[in-house]
């Protein structure tokens, strides 16, 4: 989007969000939901980023089992002589990410707020208003990463995440799922919960305060993704207020993944051949 467009846009987010501020008394009405918003997301970020590694799940696999009373480490030795062991972990990993992410906002929106979700991006809105605007984003994206994984090799070996994803359909189709999921949670955090619970106290700055810890969330992935995350969540940002819904970001990160992970599997193993995996006997 050009400069000025960019600045018309922003204009316009901070007229609405002063109407409604000014018909709903004013900024100093919404200190409460500004500072609920706020430490929610930040006991959010804080539990996710140190209860989502594979070693807290062993930790508590291992805790359950002291509880039980269950001797030998039986549970933990299944899991981790399991030929799915890696997918258990990243079924945890997902697991926070949704509960964080989309469960306990959800709750501080419907029963602290007393607010609907569709306020909060959780409806179709005007997508369909901007739908040429996501639909040329997403072919961008896929047309560009598929060329540029194949032109780096640091991608290829990135991703996916899941390293078994090639073994067969059930392990790729299962980790997609699992994966696809996390970001209709990230989008309703970041472009519902914290944007949206923002907007009128902030009007447009509101992007930039999501901005940030939404960049931070990329620093442990490669330096090219985590700086396009800056831009990529300013547009995302200004997408959402203006469609006024979550569903057109979901789509594009779901088509970045999907590019991505299959771009690498094409350059390394391949895609599955089989539907279930077979360990002999």
């Amino acid at each position: 989007m050009p400069f000025q467009k960019v600045a018309t846009i922003f204009k316009d987010i901070d007229r609405q969000a002063t109407k409604e501020r000014n018909s709903n008394g004013g900024v100093e009405s919404y200190s409460f939901r500004v500072w609920v918003v706020l430490f929610t997301a930040t006991i959010s970020l804080l539990v996710i980023h140190y209860m989502k590694h594979r070693s807290q799940f062993d930790q508590t696999i291992r805790a359950l089992e002291s509880l039980f009373g269950i001797d030998g480490h039986i549970w933990s030795h299944a899991i981790r002589s399991s030929h799915f062991t890696e997918l258990y972990g990243y079924i945890w990993w997902a697991g926070w990410h949704y509960m964080f992410f989309l469960l306990i906002p959800i709750l501080v929106v419907k029963y602290l707020f007393k607010e609907k979700l569709s306020a909060y991006g959780w409806q179709s809105g005007e997508l369909l208003s901007h739908k040429w605007i996501y639909i040329s984003t997403m072919l961008f994206f896929v047309l560009f990463l598929s060329w540029f994984s194949f032109h780096n090799r640091e991608f290829a070996h990135y991703y996916p995440f899941y390293h078994h994803a090639y073994r067969s359909w059930f392990d790729l189709i299962t980790w997609e799922i699992l994966y696809l999921l996390q970001f209709v949670a990230l989008e309703f955090f970041f472009r519902g919960f914290i944007l949206q619970g923002l907007r009128v106290p902030f009007g447009s700055m509101a992007i930039a305060v999501m901005m940030l810890p939404y960049m931070m969330l990329h620093l442990p992935k490669l330096w090219a993704e985590a700086t396009g995350a800056i831009f990529f969540g300013i547009y995302l940002g200004v997408l959402a207020l203006r469609s006024r819904s979550i569903w057109g970001g979901v789509a594009i990160h779901a088509s970045v993944a999907l590019t991505l992970d299959i771009s690498a599997l094409l350059q390394n193993h391949g895609l599955p051949t089989i539907w279930f995996p077979s360990f002999g006997s």
